[in-house]
């Protein structure tokens, strides 16, 4: 956002969140958003994240009939988007390499060129696919030189890099559990760094390097741990109840943050490297809607705050660089019904 005056910077905001327009891209009560930008208009885009230099998004993308996602990027205007993905089986979680030379994300094509179905809800209920042809992907940023850094057999995916560069956290169920681990920037030094019955997943790390902040879900009911295990022998989970967590880079220190018995994750942590940014069904009367906000809430687990208030989903911030934009996916503005699009705004702190 501009340089304004801290008083001035609230007072302006609170306006726009106060008297937003009907079609805006404003909903009433977003106060800490300013400026809010469409950048893609249409299909179901999602998981964009920040380029180290702040001047590149890389995100998932199910448009122009593909019949699953493909990784694309484009400039933080929404110009010079580009296929990066090589179009071969369903892909999931990019990042870039620090320096821009290189990027991450997860694919399976290793395993088939075509697209994997998707779950069969009316079996087994609203479930997400964990598909063991997942494989974490490295590339140059025109999607050439593709190399694999998991060779691993089973779920790999769900790969983040440090701010300093230097380690990777992803998801693998290769313990048989859905756990999250570490490794090098080039797949050596693996590191199991959780091992709670249930879901780890969805994790950063904070602007120091020294935390890692996760969506977890880990039941205690000795029936629901075993209806957990038999769905992932089908590589599924249920994604009803998350909390979101924190623990140190070797996978010390643990601890819940959010106590909401919600659907909260897509957890990143503020600027400051004092708070957390979520997505949570939380604030939603009917909890069968696929009503999303985004909120923020201090690493003790105090000052939890609504920043979004559109009725539909709001999901997967993420800070640039500099903390001054603010990243996220959303149904708003869609064209028709089930559009999810990537937006921008300017952050009022």
């Amino acid at each position: 956002m501009r340089k304004l005056p801290c008083f001035f910077a609230l007072l302006v905001a609170g306006m726009i969140g106060a008297y937003a327009q009907p079609g805006s891209l404003q909903v009433a009560g977003e106060k800490h958003l300013a400026n809010i930008k469409q950048l893609t208009f249409g299909g179901e885009n999602a998981e964009a994240y920040f380029s180290f230099d702040g001047k590149q998004l890389i995100f998932q993308s199910k448009r122009d009939g593909n019949p699953c996602d493909r990784i694309y990027s484009m400039n933080i205007d929404g110009s010079n988007v580009r296929q990066v993905s090589n179009g071969e089986g369903r892909t999931t979680c990019s990042y870039f390499f620090k320096g821009g030379k290189k990027v991450l994300y997860a694919s399976t094509h290793g395993g088939s060129r075509e697209c994997p179905p998707p779950p069969d809800f009316s079996k087994y209920g609203y479930v997400w696919a964990v598909y063991p042809d997942y494989d974490i992907y490295t590339a140059n940023p025109d999607g050439t030189n593709i190399q694999n850094l998991t060779h691993s057999p089973g779920y790999d995916a769900e790969a983040t890099i440090s701010p300093n560069g230097k380690k990777i956290v992803f998801t693998s169920d290769r313990s048989g559990d859905l756990e999250l681990y570490s490794m090098d920037i080039d797949g050596k030094n693996v590191k199991q760094l959780t091992n709670e019955p249930g879901y780890d997943g969805g994790a950063f790390y904070s602007p120091d390097n020294k935390w890692i902040v996760y969506r977890g879900s880990h039941p205690t009911d000795p029936k629901l741990i075993q209806k957990d295990k038999d769905l992932l022998k089908l590589h599924l989970i249920v994604p009803l109840t998350f909390e979101v967590w924190i623990m140190k880079a070797d996978g010390s220190g643990k601890r819940q943050i959010t106590h909401l018995n919600a659907a909260s994750f897509a957890p990143f942590f503020m600027p400051d490297g004092k708070r957390i940014i979520f997505c949570t069904n939380y604030f939603a009367t009917d909890k069968s809607k696929r009503n999303f906000d985004l909120a923020m809430i201090n690493i003790d687990g105090t000052g939890l705050e609504r920043i979004t208030y559109n009725e539909s989903f709001d999901g997967f911030p993420m800070f640039s660089p500099n903390g001054k934009k603010l990243v996220f996916a959303s149904n708003r503005h869609g064209a028709k019904e089930g559009d999810t699009n990537v937006f921008i705004a300017d952050w009022v702190n």
